[in-house]
């Protein structure tokens, strides 16, 4: 198989979405057609024993328990009280609540890894009150939206769990590679925020006593007893993601029963939500192992790494290159497409030139983050705009993600120059 049928299955596939076409469906036709054209109809009988071992996978049991773990917390009103406590400390900033969108994201995409929910969540909770006073409407959508992408990058993440599992890199080192870069960029959201507010007159929100910060600040307490047990207990190595997922949905639901939010119908919707997300993931990954069979045994990547090494390009003219592919995609494609589509093609040609496997988790996690909130598809933006309700035209959405995307640019050209950043975490564990 050459280069250029590769091409031609590649944008074959990207029609095919354009078209309407299911992405698991896509995915798996190119790599079934693909696979008979090489080996005949004999092909067939491989996919039987690919698709029996990708869903005997333990490690991906750990998809539906953060899945759940995310809809417990949103579910049980934790949230609602989270953007109180964060608005306490962090509403006298210039800026006022905006830094309050930021760092509520940030504390629940620490809990539930799943950026839609994030954004929704917190743009539920937050718009009402940003209306009310007065507040900028393309900043306060613009941070919810990119505030969002957070939820991907801060574990526990169902992103790297996915990346971890199409490339077998330990999921432990994973999560560890991306606490460091979520927490900066946050702090760098909110530093652009601080900024561009003074230059508008400062908002600010009322000063509230120490006793008041202290007594709201309990409502921080269970996102951070969860986010502490998950992360502590893989850092330390006495759990597996697996295990380490299944001990948050116990606190999780601990905290539930406290906030007296438990009940059938609770765990009734947290359930059937859980199953329908997991489903539609699993079926994903299921015809992305179907295609990644195709490119195994017909020796792809072999070709296409050759390929790309004969140009001579060195690995930062190649990351430069992956950034432009990544952005481009991002404008018509979701997160989780653009991740089975392009990491088996990308992932052997990145660390056949050195790349650290570890670090290039993060980095293809940075360019989700990237197509989340990248206009006209941006998934983020959406969500953000159909939790408005005063009507606005979504170009208000588009034009405040936009400082957003800069400075997520400029932070990915520093990962790149300094490595470290992402790696000397996990490199501790």
């Amino acid at each position: 198989m050459t280069v250029t049928t590769v091409f031609i299955g590649f944008f074959a596939m990207l029609g095919m979405l354009l078209l309407g076409v299911p992405i698991a469906v896509a995915m798996a036709l190119i790599g079934v057609i693909g696979g008979i054209m090489v080996f005949d109809w004999t092909f067939m009988d491989s996919i039987g024993a690919v698709v029996w071992s990708v869903h005997n996978e333990a490690l991906l049991t750990a998809i539906p328990l953060f899945i759940l773990l995310g809809e417990l917390l949103l579910r049980s009103g934790i949230a609602d009280k989270m953007f109180l406590s964060m608005a306490a400390w962090l509403g006298r900033l210039p800026g006022g609540l905006l830094h309050t969108n930021i760092g509520s994201c940030a504390l629940f995409a620490a809990t539930s890894g799943s950026s839609v929910a994030t954004a929704a969540t917190i743009g539920t909770v937050a718009l009402p009150s940003l209306q009310e006073r007065k507040y900028c409407m393309r900043q306060s959508l613009g941070s919810l939206a990119a505030g969002g992408t957070l939820g991907i990058l801060i574990p526990p993440s169902v992103n790297m769990l996915i990346y971890g599992s199409l490339t077998n890199n330990s999921i432990g080192k994973l999560f560890m590679a991306g606490l460091i870069p979520g927490v900066m960029l946050s702090l760098l959201f909110m530093v652009y925020i601080a900024f561009a507010s003074r230059g508008q007159g400062s908002v600010r929100e009322e000063k509230l006593s120490l006793p008041e910060k202290l007594r709201l600040s309990r409502h921080l307490i269970p996102p951070a007893v969860v986010f502490g047990i998950v992360m502590g207990s893989i850092y330390s190595g006495l759990a597996t993601a697996t295990e380490s997922a299944a001990l948050g949905v116990m606190t999780a639901l601990w905290f539930a029963w406290c906030s007296g939010k438990l009940s059938l119908t609770f765990l009734q919707e947290c359930f059937v939500q859980t199953a329908r997300i997991t489903g539609m993931i699993l079926l994903i990954i299921t015809a992305a192992f179907v295609l990644n069979l195709t490119i195994s045994l017909t020796g792809v990547v072999d070709e296409l790494t050759a390929w790309v090494t004969s140009f001579g390009l060195s690995v930062t003219g190649l990351l430069l290159i992956l950034i432009l592919f990544y952005l481009a995609l991002g404008m018509f494609m979701d997160v989780l497409s653009m991740q089975v589509l392009t990491i088996p093609i990308t992932y052997p040609i990145v660390t056949a030139l050195g790349v650290d496997p570890i670090w290039y988790g993060v980095f293809v996690v940075l360019m989700c983050e990237l197509a989340l909130i990248t206009p006209p598809v941006g998934m983020n933006l959406f969500v953000v705009q159909s939790v408005r309700k005063d009507g606005g035209n979504i170009s208000d959405v588009m034009w405040g993600v936009v400082p957003f995307i800069l400075i997520m640019m400029l932070f990915t050209f520093s990962l790149m120059m300094f490595p470290e950043i992402a790696l000397w975490l996990p490199n501790l564990m």
